[in-house]
């Protein structure tokens, strides 16, 4: 899990461009969007279609969304828990 949560940070600082931000800076329990990240809805759907392309995660509703942006641990839980077999 621990590798999954590395590789994500680094996805979400290439994804979005955040070029003042390390993967150091984006803790496992940081609140992702409306936290200090400043990740709004539109940030959100950049990370929902680079998850579906690089994981074959699909996150299709508002609330799943919801849960699974919460943060950087429920974010790699759920790419864990749906990814296809193989994935990892």
């Amino acid at each position: 899990m621990t590798d999954l949560i590395h590789e994500l940070r680094i996805k979400i600082i290439d994804t979005l461009k955040l070029e003042d931000v390390s993967p150091a800076d984006i803790g496992e329990e940081d609140q992702l969007v409306g936290g200090e990240l400043g990740l709004d809805s539109i940030d959100v759907l950049e990370l929902v279609i680079m998850i579906e392309k690089d994981y074959a995660v699909k996150i299709d509703n508002k609330e799943l969304g919801a849960r699974v942006f919460a943060n950087l641990k429920t974010l790699a839980t759920h790419i864990r828990e749906t990814a296809p077999e193989g994935i990892f």
